[in-house]
């Protein structure tokens, strides 16, 4: 029984996310959703900017502090490893949830590109940008990522080995595609609200020393073998390409 309720437990929190991000694409998106970043505005924009920025930092602040693995090493102790992934993921869409669903539109516009051909190229790099995090998410192994493998494996009763870490595709390209997915669709905006604009400019903030930290905590974990993958490919963006070398290791990409 614990072990069905541990595997109904992983279930409902991936599927959670799963409508959570959903959603969240057409709030960032202003697409079939009935609250996005841009609806009307309830909050005059001085006390929503500071509202906004609160709530950015809670996502922020939960996501970075259970990621790290210092943190990991103490609430395994009271949370079982094979549902600790899970309840992150469980704790990180109720932050996103709470921005969702508290945020303040701020509508003065920053920039309206609306019957320019750079409308139509940012509409679809929108989409490719979703695309790209998805994609990436499925190359280092999805489920894994949201929790359901680890659920699996506890409730078959078998101890959960992790896969070894890969560099596949995107990620001989960049150090961190998922992450690249996310800047390309949050700045892509036809028409760039003060709200969005914030919007962007925290959560890529937040990307940038996020990946700081997990980078840390990547070459603690795999050591020589991640730093030289470092050295050879860039970290977000596909400035240069990456250093061939003659036998390149095997690795995965932590989340």
């Amino acid at each position: 029984m614990k072990r069905l309720l541990a595997l109904v437990y992983g279930i409902l929190c991936y599927l959670f996310f799963l409508g959570t991000f959903l959603y969240t694409i057409g709030f960032v998106g202003n697409v079939g959703v009935p609250k996005s970043i841009d609806s009307v505005p309830t909050s005059p924009p001085l006390e929503a900017a500071v509202i906004d920025a609160f709530l950015l930092s809670i996502f922020a602040v939960q996501h970075s502090v259970m990621a790290r693995h210092a943190f990991k090493q103490q609430w395994t102790r009271i949370v079982s490893w094979y549902l600790e992934r899970s309840t992150f993921v469980l704790a990180a869409t109720l932050a996103l949830a709470l921005v969702l669903w508290q945020w303040r539109p701020i509508t003065p516009v920053v920039w309206d590109l609306r019957g320019t051909v750079f409308a139509s190229l940012l509409a679809v790099l929108f989409w490719v940008g979703w695309a790209i995090l998805l994609i990436s998410t499925t190359l280092i192994n999805h489920f894994e990522l949201c929790g359901l493998d680890q659920v699996w494996a506890y409730f078959h009763g078998r101890e959960f080995e992790r896969p070894p870490f890969k560099t596949p595709a995107f990620y001989r390209c960049v150090r961190h595609p998922l992450y690249l997915g996310f800047v390309i669709a949050f700045w892509s905006a036809p028409v760039m609200t003060a709200g969005h604009l914030l919007f962007s400019i925290a959560t890529t903030g937040y990307i940038l020393v996020g990946i700081y930290f997990e980078e840390r905590d990547l070459v603690r974990a795999y050591g020589e073998a991640y730093r030289e993958y470092r050295r050879r490919v860039p970290m977000l963006f596909p400035w240069r390409r990456p250093t061939p070398v003659e036998a390149e290791p095997e690795h995965r990409q932590a989340a």
